[in-house]
């Protein structure tokens, strides 16, 4: 996903390892759905790099739900996230609030309570998301596991979703790519059984699957498209979409 205030994290994701996905295929952007995608709801991911966002002409090309980055760690508030967030809402685009973990920074507990009191609520109404954890490379360190181990790394992420869950009835969806999760959490099953899994992976197809997990529910599969922010489908019809929602 986008960074807000620091250098490009894209590059150092796709640097560190380039085995997560490349960002173009044969020299050319994805710049459409992957085939076996097509007919799938889109939808997308932004952050201030997108600022005030046209809702209407997003709706226009086709976005169906949008995740808005909320909060990161607990020192970052995204400054555009009323108007993005409360504008795809009145665009009668479904939308959902995530938050880009820093695990060393503090415990799971507490960055997912300032992420719950700064965007990151839910409500049963159809149209708000569930809150998504973005977990991933380290993009402010060579240490890309954040210098935890494989065992805390899980705990954290565990912190993080029951206080989540506490706080607003739902788990949050897990925002990952295969690599990282099978060198940082040791390709854990823990959390397949009761969180959705959106996977990032930029390529034709979405490829291997963290362990435990037998679908996505959405996939990133591309940083750039037609629709702002970062692109990415449902797993789903709309009707499945909404009752996702609902919870």
């Amino acid at each position: 996903m986008a960074r807000d205030h620091k250098p490009s994290r894209r590059r150092v994701t796709i640097a560190a390892a380039t085995s997560v996905a490349a960002l173009t295929l044969g020299g050319t952007a994805l710049a459409e759905l992957p085939a076996h995608a097509a007919g799938l709801p889109r939808g997308h991911d932004v952050s201030s790099h997108q600022k005030h966002v046209n809702w209407g002409k997003a709706k226009s090309k086709g976005a169906r739900f949008v995740y808005v980055k909320a909060t990161e760690s607990t020192t970052y508030k995204n400054p555009y996230f009323t108007q993005q967030y409360n504008g795809a809402r009145q665009a009668r685009i479904v939308r959902g609030a995530y938050h880009f973990a820093v695990p060393n920074k503090s415990s799971g507990r507490t960055q997912a309570s300032y992420f719950v009191r700064n965007g990151g609520a839910w409500s049963g109404d159809g149209w708000t998301l569930p809150p998504a954890l973005d977990i991933e490379y380290n993009p402010y360190s060579a240490k890309k596991c954040y210098g935890l181990s494989k065992a805390r790394m899980v705990s954290w992420i565990r912190s993080f979703s029951d206080e989540v869950r506490r706080a607003t009835g739902r788990r949050p969806v897990i925002y990952t790519n295969y690599n990282w999760w099978k060198k940082c959490t040791g390709n854990s099953q823990a959390f397949a059984a009761n969180h959705a899994l959106w996977l990032a992976r930029y390529d034709e197809s979405s490829g291997a699957l963290p362990a435990g997990w037998s679908y996505w529910t959405f996939w990133q599969y591309d940083n750039g498209g037609s629709l702002p922010g970062d692109q990415n489908v449902f797993n789903g019809s709309m009707a499945q979409l909404k009752r996702f929602a609902r919870g």
